[in-house]
């Protein structure tokens, strides 16, 4: 198929550092090439890939302090997209709902992946004007908000398995991976990390907008003896820091959309401990690959339960659940549909394992 994957140009292709939408579109354009496809990615020109690239923009917006405003970049970019369309059976954007008005003409052809939180008030009007452009989820329960919306289906991220090297050893501390923000809980990583009595690993960026959050919430805590901020790493050192972790705090605070670093924290063969939030029920299988949790005391009493997981057995479930050639796969399906004529909208399938309390504290 001809395809045309048209990326954010905040971050380059893949991101030197933190950006987990455009890692995933290098994850699947590189995965799409492997499998034959013809495939154009827009994106940055300092972006790299096998696939043909558009250079929509001689640098990643992030990086360049020249650029005050992304708008005028990026709508020359689609302005370049909606000239070339016809070279494509299948226009695939990362941009949330940016481009559909420009392309409104053709949304039969396109597929549109939405990567950010939905369940804010001003996009229902909006996907319900628009309410025959396809769109991806990347959880079920990130469609909730709007299931009147033309969902194609529901497509979980996926990693390249080569990409981490696991190990199965215990591992020597526990190990906090993103952003440094509030929706994140940081200072709740740290807090559980301290009552458990275990060091914990801080690799974070912090935005601008999370700077006051950081300095007044974050940095004292920093000087307790068993916490380490590392700050923000890049692909080179996250396979090492992963793996080496007894497991992955996620004490998120927010509707997670999927969440990254729980698959690549997987990936590593590392398990996750995570408040049940957003995507978190999908992605963790409690019992199995981690510990799906509801306060800090639970999380206290998960981490004292790492023994009993297998960390063969994360490493097997990312494989079959998270792999790039998976997530490229299921896309592959996608697109036949619409180059067909045969997508038609689908409900979400609730794929969820909880905590059930009780004894045994297994998986319901």
């Amino acid at each position: 198929m001809r395809i045309a994957q048209i990326a954010p140009l905040a971050e380059s292709v893949p991101p030197r550092l933190y950006g987990g939408t455009e890692r995933i579109v290098s994850y699947l354009t590189e995965e799409l090439v492997r499998l034959g496809h013809k495939v154009s990615l827009f994106a940055s020109a300092d972006s790299l890939t096998t696939a043909t690239l558009v250079p929509c923009r001689h640098r990643a917006i992030r990086l360049d302090q020249a650029c005050p405003d992304p708008i005028p970049s990026t709508m020359l970019m689609l302005d370049r997209v909606r000239r070339q369309a016809n070279e494509f059976d299948i226009l695939h954007f990362h941009l949330d709902c940016l481009h559909f008005p420009l392309f409104r003409h053709i949304a039969d052809r396109t597929l549109t992946t939405l990567h950010g939180r939905q369940d804010l008030a001003d996009l229902y009007p909006f996907y319900h004007e628009f309410d025959y452009m396809p769109l991806v989820s990347i959880s079920n329960s990130q469609r909730e908000p709007l299931p009147d919306a033309r969902w194609a289906g529901t497509v979980y991220h996926g990693v390249p398995a080569a990409l981490y090297r696991p190990s199965f050893e215990r591992g020597e501390y526990l190990a906090f991976l993103g952003r440094m923000s509030p929706e994140k809980q940081p200072d709740e990583a740290i807090r559980i990390a301290i009552r458990a009595g275990l060091p914990l690993k801080l690799a974070a960026k912090v935005d601008k907008a999370d700077i006051d959050y950081f300095e007044e919430r974050i940095r004292p805590l920093l000087d307790h003896p068993l916490v380490e901020f590392i700050g923000e790493i890049g692909d080179d050192a996250k396979s090492d820091f992963l793996s080496h972790a007894r497991a992955l705090l996620f004490p998120i605070d927010w509707p997670e959309p999927f969440g990254m670093v729980m698959i690549e924290a997987m990936a590593a063969g590392t398990p996750v401990v995570a408040y049940r939030c957003g995507s978190v029920m999908e992605v963790v299988e409690h019992g199995l690959t981690g510990f799906i949790v509801d306060s800090q005391d639970e999380a206290v009493a998960a981490l004292g339960m790492l023994g009993e997981l297998d960390r063969r057995r994360v490493r097997a479930r990312f494989v079959e659940r998270f792999s790039s050639e998976r997530m490229a796969r299921d896309y592959v399906e996608l697109y036949r549909k619409v180059a067909q004529g045969r997508l038609t909208a689908e409900p979400a399938r609730p794929e969820r394992r909880g905590w059930r309390k009780g004894a045994t504290g297994k998986a319901t």
